[in-house]
């Protein structure tokens, strides 16, 4: 957990006692560990997990929210501790909604940050809100400056990244519907040689192999420094089961280099490897190189394809029909990740996206951190079960 949240939800819940809330040691505990299976970054969830565990009475529960929607969402610099029993006495006698106001100087929740810590109240600190990390969560990636992709990089940092199961033609002992003879025999010898007890076997399962397949061409550029970092977590996670290639003119590979455990280090290998940076744009000849060259080698095991791209093709799009679907055949399932498709308005009615929307299963935005997470939970949902084959498009 990074260092801040933990310091504002102590901080939190000092605020909540001030209130006359029944918070202690053990509910402060009980919060911190829930945030372990809850996305913090969701505040919805965030909120009902904080309720549920720190509020106990039914009447504290407008006095809570009040407090919540305030220290969340607003600087609690200017704050005086003596105004929030005050203000507790004021709620508990008149049963109007928590009202906390400023000093004198400043009448306001939230400002301009103080130049120094010793001009804050003391045992009050600035917290840092939701609402500016939920607005850059929305943010284009393309329209970020070079703080908030720095920002923006340790958001993506934090995303879980699962992929789908499959199974394996290998069985092990579990309780599937398989006898496993070789350990009913074992056990029987206990009773003599009498099979009283069976032994059965279930499938194994492996993660799907995934296959990121993006583009850095011209059009491409304002999104392919976060793109890349995107890559590379995922690799990193999963670094026997991701190949990564990059394409503009021409297919270049980079699982090696994105293995890497520096990020900075595989990065300028990455950039020394790729020689087609922000060139032009050839989706069906480096597919056909691909197809020729890597298919048979990568996608083995049923596994996930991720063409990133915003299907800008100078190419010839009958070719790139013919190698799309060859693509589509050869592999689990082929997802189309389109910046541009978080745009209002955006229709994909661009020859190389016209060309290839029949072959796609999915196609989805990947224009901001909101379409990354959801894109971590659908690799999840690509469980055994094979889905039905068919173009999906999603906007936010």
């Amino acid at each position: 957990m990074p260092g801040h949240l933990l310091h504002n939800l102590i901080l939190f819940g000092r605020v909540l006692r001030g209130l006359g809330l029944e918070v202690n040691t053990a509910r402060m505990m009980d919060l911190t560990q829930s945030l372990s299976y809850i996305d913090v970054g969701l505040k919805l969830d965030f909120y009902y997990a904080s309720r549920a565990l720190l509020v106990h009475r039914r009447e504290d529960i407008l006095l809570f929210d009040q407090a919540f929607e305030i220290f969340w969402q607003k600087l609690l610099q200017n704050w005086e501790g003596d105004e929030l029993f005050r203000s507790r006495s004021r709620y508990a006698t008149s049963g109007n909604p928590l009202s906390i106001s400023a000093n004198s100087e400043s009448e306001r929740l939230g400002g301009d940050e103080p130049s120094t810590k010793s001009e804050l109240p003391s045992g009050i600190e600035v917290a840092r809100a939701y609402s500016p990390q939920e607005t850059l969560r929305q943010r284009d990636f393309g329209d970020l400056n070079d703080d908030e992709i720095g920002v923006m990089e340790g958001l993506i940092d934090q995303l879980v990244w699962q992929l789908g199961h499959r199974s394996s033609r290998r069985h092990r002992q579990g309780s599937g519907a398989r006898i496993d003879w070789r350990h009913t025999f074992r056990h029987s010898l206990r009773y003599g040689g009498n099979p009283i007890q069976l032994a059965w076997q279930e499938r194994k399962v492996r993660p799907r192999p995934l296959v990121v397949i993006a583009d850095i061409s011209g059009s491409m550029e304002r999104y392919t420094q976060l793109l890349l970092h995107f890559n590379y977590c995922v690799t990193q996670v999963y670094s026997q089961r991701v190949e990564v290639f990059t394409f503009g003119t021409k297919l270049t590979h980079l699982s090696h280099q994105m293995q890497e455990k520096n990020r900075e280090r595989a990065l300028t290998e990455v950039s020394d490897a790729v020689v087609d940076w922000a060139g032009g744009t050839r989706i069906g000849e480096s597919l056909k190189t691909f197809n020729a060259e890597w298919a048979c080698r990568v996608l083995r095991g049923g596994a996930v394809v991720m063409l990133i791209s915003d299907g800008w093709d100078r190419g010839d799009p009958k070719l790139l029909a013919t190698e799309m679907a060859f693509l589509q055949r050869s592999c689990y399932r082929l997802i189309w990740l389109n910046p541009l498709l978080g745009l209002p308005g955006y229709e994909p009615l661009g020859q190389g996206m016209h060309a290839a929307l029949p072959y796609l299963d999915d196609f989805l935005p990947i224009h901001n951190l909101t379409s990354l997470e959801a894109l971590a939970k659908y690799l999840i949902r690509l469980d055994r079960r094979r889905t039905v084959r068919r173009a999906v498009a999603h906007k936010d």
